[in-house]
């Protein structure tokens, strides 16, 4: 599993072990280039000396001792004496004297033959095997030319040294570096770490927030999701609570009332009796099948509940559909159901599959609940900027204007057996999550008038017009 301490403490790593690179680099960079500078300089520096001791204003006798006695002391260092030995770079330094095609002095180091016979200034040369730094001077009133010269491994051999003394300090205490931060990662993750430690002592049950203590910003800001989460949580076990106690009073009595029926048609010996007692008892399975189905339709409209993805859907054939669903119970109650919509208009609407489906079967269930045998409800579908519109009128009772609002609630009965009070709650419900509006009035029978407006999305409504 990840960790955030580590994966913290290797990035901290990678980005100092990357700084140091890009350090070691520029400063290998400008050594080498210093380096460069000050040898070539001490090179020319060499050679005008030189060139100024042999050119010395000196008689010619004196000039020769002069020389032979310059060659005796190279001499000595060329044998190797340990008595006079000098420094391990010695041999990496040379210089010779050229008058013309003589060569008047060099070094121990030096070749018998010219470094360079090219012209004057800086070259770089390759001798015995070796990358030579020469520095050429000629004499400008005589044929005198002085050659000084340095090995190139004694300059890449000085950068190379410059540049670990540089690093090796920082690379020696990257462990200890490495330590540090893992204990103060740790350090800054504590809070963190207690945190977890609270969530993960808490009972299963406890929905209440986290204790209110002073945090990091950072973590302030996940107690907070959390704190909004398991009031989330609370919302809806008390919605869950709230549901199973409501359900469970609505189907109490008619599950007492099936019962009481069962047992009259038993007891009964009369055939018309028990004819009637098994009438009462369809009928009441039928009541009692019908509750179920809404419970269970409004557990599915919950808010927690996932939603499925919209998909385009025919306003007019659900109300088809829903219609053809309902017609045997209408016919069997001597109801009649009737539909007008314009079948040429586009009644295309962005929807869950099956929400218009159930929220027309509810709209009209409810109004053949309340309509009297024998009478007529009336679907109809309009059109409005922006919206469909879908209107149902029944033959019933209706509901007073001040109770309206109310029997928009779960398990609100409009009075005495009226059911249990779920459809038009259920139809609340869905137009909500469809974003949409909707309205009860008396209808002009009398009974009740229910209207629904849902939007229609922009594209749906271009495309119609594009089209």
């Amino acid at each position: 599993m990840s960790s955030i301490r580590r994966r913290t403490l290797g990035i901290v790593l990678l980005v100092f072990a990357l700084s140091m690179l890009a350090i070691g680099l520029t400063s290998y960079r400008d050594a080498a280039h210093e380096v460069e500078e000050l040898f070539d300089a001490r090179l020319t520096q060499n050679a005008r000396l030189l060139e100024g001791l042999i050119r010395a204003p000196l008689p010619e006798a004196q000039r020769d001792a002069l020389l032979a006695s310059l060659d005796s002391a190279l001499q000595r260092a060329e044998s190797g004496d340990s008595a006079i030995a000098g420094h391990r770079y010695e041999g990496k330094v040379a210089f010779q004297a050229w008058r013309g095609e003589r060569l008047l002095l060099r070094s121990a180091s030096a070749p018998s033959t010219p470094f360079t016979k090219r012209r004057d200034g800086y070259q770089d040369v390759r001798q015995n095997g070796h990358e030579w730094r020469v520095f050429a001077l000629s004499a400008p009133d005589d044929d005198l030319r002085v050659l000084v010269g340095e090995r190139g491994d004694v300059r890449s051999g000085l950068v190379t040294d410059i540049a670990l003394r540089t690093l090796l300090p920082d690379l020696l205490g990257l462990p200890a570096l490495a330590a540090l931060l893992w204990w103060a990662i740790g350090w800054g993750l504590r809070p963190l770490s207690r945190m977890a430690a609270q969530i993960q002592e808490r009972d299963p049950h406890n929905l209440q927030p986290l204790p209110d203590a002073p945090l990091p910003q950072e973590l302030a800001t996940i107690a907070g999701a959390l704190n909004r989460l398991l009031g989330r949580l609370r919302e809806l076990r008390t919605r869950e609570k709230r549901f199973i106690a409501d359900a469970a009073h609505e189907l109490r009595t008619p599950l007492a009332v099936l019962d009481l029926h069962a047992q009259n048609a038993l007891a009964t010996q009369d055939p018309d009796d028990r004819r009637e007692a098994l009438t009462q008892l369809r009928d009441g399975m039928a009541r009692a099948t019908r509750l179920v189905g809404q419970l269970l339709t409004l557990a599915r409209l919950d808010p927690e509940q996932e939603e499925t993805p919209d998909q385009d859907t025919d306003l007019l054939h659900e109300v088809r559909e829903a219609l053809a669903e309902l017609l045997p119970l209408a016919t069997d109650q001597g109801q009649e159901l009737h539909l007008e919509a314009d079948e040429h208009l586009d009644w295309r609407l962005r929807t869950e599959p099956g929400a218009l489906t159930i929220l027309v079967q509810n709209l009209v269930g409810n109004a053949m609940h309340h309509s009297p045998p024998g009478g007529r409800i009336d679907v109809f579908l309009g059109r409005e900027a922006g919206a469909l519109t879908l209107r149902v009128d029944d033959q019933g009772p209706g509901i007073p204007e001040p109770q309206r609002r109310q029997v928009l609630a779960r398990f609100h009965r409009a009075g005495p057996g009226a059911g249990a009070g779920l459809g038009l709650s259920i139809v609340d419900r869905l137009v909500q999550r469809h974003g949409g509006r909707l309205t009860l009035e008396e209808a002009s029978g009398g009974g009740l008038s229910v209207r629904v407006w849902l939007p229609r999305p922009a594209a749906l409504q271009a495309r119609e017009e594009g089209g």
